[in-house]
Order: C-alpha cells, then structure tokens, then sequence
C-alpha cells in the first residue's frame, strides 16, 4: 500500500512541474501578444486620426504655373485630430509616380511658416519645384495612411 502512494505522489508531482511549465510558457506567449497589440493599436490610432483633404481645383491655372517658375502648387486642409508638422515631413507625395523628396517641397502654414504645426482646419500650401509637360498628371498625398489623389491637366 505504502507503494502505491508513493507512485501516485511521484505522478501528482510530475503532472505539476508539467503544469507549472505549460502555465509560464502561456504566460510568456499572452505577454508578447499583448506588447504587440499595444504598440500596434498606437499606430492605428495615429492612421484613424489623420485625415488630409486636397482642396485645390484641378481646373484652375494656380496649380500649375507654366510661365513663370514652372511648380506645381495645391492647398491641402488637415481635417484630422492629429496635428501634423508644418513642414511636410508627415507627408509622403509622390508626382507621376515619383517620389517628391521634403527638401524639394516647400510648405506654407499659413500661422506664421513651415515650422509651425498643422493643426486640424489650417491649410497649407505646398509647392513643388518640378517642370511638367503638357498633359494630364497625378499627384498622390500619403499621410499616415490616409491617401488622396489629385488629377489634373497641364494645358
């Protein structure tokens, strides 16, 4: 008899080191899961509260200026909750498919110049060196994630 507690002992104590090491693995895992999903929620968060809108008229002749310093210029309202920086490095735009750098770009907040942030409601007017051909052209504005595009038509 004194064998068969002993053999049932020696089982409970080794179902619980099982236990015990399945219990700290799951709890390593739930952790790790948890860090991600609150580093990734912040980056949601940042995508949901910014919202930019290109408010331009694409049949206007102010977008692009061909007889003088040939730059393409629109007027971009932040209608997001996140204030964004005034000069344009929150923005990734791209011209006819290619990348327009931030040291080409220049930006205007209207309160005062391009080192003020862009709070909800402002405009800014952006200003891209480039020279176009005539025809039609795409300007395509990234902040965030919140993509808009603009189409217009050099004459």
């Amino acid at each position: 008899m004194a064998s068969e507690s002993i053999s049932s002992l020696i089982l409970f104590i080794a179902a619980m080191l099982v236990a015990a090491s399945v219990a700290g693995v799951l709890v390593t895992n739930v952790n790790d899961i948890s860090n991600s999903i609150d580093a990734y929620s912040g980056d949601v968060a940042d995508k949901i509260d910014t919202d930019v809108e290109i408010i331009s008229d694409p049949g206007s002749d102010a977008v692009y200026n061909a007889s003088g310093d040939e730059n393409v210029t629109l007027l971009v309202k932040n209608t997001g909750q996140k204030t964004l920086a005034g000069d344009g490095s929150d923005l990734d735009i791209l011209l006819d498919g290619e990348y327009v750098a931030t040291d080409v770009l220049t930006t205007t907040v209207p309160v005062g110049g391009g080192n003020d942030p862009w709070r909800r409601g402002v405009v800014a007017e952006l200003e891209i060196d480039r020279a176009l051909e005539i025809g039609a052209h795409r300007i395509v504005i990234d902040a965030n994630g919140d993509r808009e595009v603009f189409e217009f038509y050099v004459p």
